[in-house]
């Protein structure tokens, strides 16, 4: 948890921050789902408070009467629970500044590391040219797409469409013509 304080020099020092710049090849615009932490707090000094650093929902077990003004999430990232990763923390800054920035946060003074953050790309095909209904490429019937590549975001999303592509394969070679339960 952070107060009003110490959550406003957190956005500070993520707008101060060294950051790496992208190469003239890598021009592609950010996802607004999956921004950079230093490009949110750019965009405002409340941004983060509405987006992975809620505050919403939480209650400090040791002073209940003390509301957090923001929040950073750590989620166990191996079995052992000896590395955490912070929720919602891509980032451009370079990875000193990194270390620097992120030892501000209360709980992580004298933080080590493991992996220091960087930005993740999706890449995807244009579907809708592509494909066809049953998510096989036009151009060669036969193969089929699924998941995130085919532009759909989130893990049950990709699931859900990876799914799909089963029951028009299997739909496909029973000799079926390939259905969707009604929507309703």
């Amino acid at each position: 948890p952070m107060d009003k304080e110490q959550y406003l020099a957190f956005v500070q020092a993520l707008v101060d921050g060294q950051k790496t710049e992208f190469k003239q090849w890598e021009g592609t615009p950010y996802f607004d789902g999956c921004l950079p932490i230093e490009v949110m707090a750019e965009r405002g000094v409340e941004t983060l408070r509405h987006g992975p650093m809620k505050p919403m929902g939480l209650t400090n077990v040791h002073n209940p009467a003390v509301k957090a003004y923001a929040v950073v999430q750590l989620r166990q990232d191996n079995a052992l629970g000896t590395l955490y990763n912070m929720v919602g923390f891509q980032t451009k800054l370079k990875h000193a500044e990194q270390v620097r920035v992120f030892r501000t946060i209360p709980g992580l003074e004298n933080a080590d590391f493991a992996r220091l953050g960087g930005l993740h790309r999706n890449t995807y095909i244009n579907s809708p040219t592509l494909l066809d209904a049953s998510l096989q490429l036009k151009s060669r019937p036969g193969l089929r797409f699924a998941g995130q590549i085919t532009g759909c975001e989130g893990y049950v999303e990709s699931a859900a469409i990876g799914l799909l592509a089963g029951r028009f394969a299997a739909a496909e070679r029973l000799g079926r013509a390939p259905s969707l339960p009604p929507l309703t």
